[in-house]
């Protein structure tokens, strides 16, 4: 058998110290996770950034910065994922946009906000890439090969 992860990339977007967080339907619960989705065949990671953040918030972003990449098990299902997750800006909104189905709303929440709805988190990444970014930990992107990024 052939281990292969599940390739995604996150968002972390903060603005006024409060941080971006898609409400979603996933597996028949409500949780809370950063702007987030998986890397389609061809595409670069900071292309995937930018198409999840729009597909899922209606945000143009610009990832400038890698903060971590992360391993995560889910054992509800046996898959195991791959997170690159990014920090960066929002250039605009596309207030018309229609975001994906799953997405039930949009929250800014501040970091102890977010902690007092843990329970919601859709894994435990979503506050380890929020307690990274606020810890400073940021890589240059081009930490990748050009056809990797």
């Amino acid at each position: 058998m052939i281990w292969r992860p599940s390739v995604t990339v996150a968002a972390v977007i903060e603005r006024g110290g409060k941080f971006l967080f898609v409400e979603e339907r996933i597996d028949g619960r409500r949780v809370l996770n950063q702007p987030a989705g998986h890397l389609d065949p061809g595409e670069s990671l900071v292309a995937a950034c930018r198409r999840e953040v729009l597909e899922e918030t209606a945000h143009r972003f610009e990832p400038r910065a890698l903060v971590g990449i992360y391993r995560w098990h889910y054992a509800a299902k046996d898959v195991t994922f791959l997170r690159f997750c990014f920090a960066g800006e929002v250039s605009g909104q596309e207030a018309e946009r229609a975001l994906d189905k799953e997405i039930v709303r949009l929250h800014w929440l501040t970091p102890a906000e977010l902690e007092a709805r843990k329970s919601e988190h859709r894994s435990p990444l979503v506050a380890k890439c929020v307690a990274d970014f606020l810890a400073g930990q940021r890589f240059a992107l081009d930490i990748f090969s050009p056809e990797f990024a």
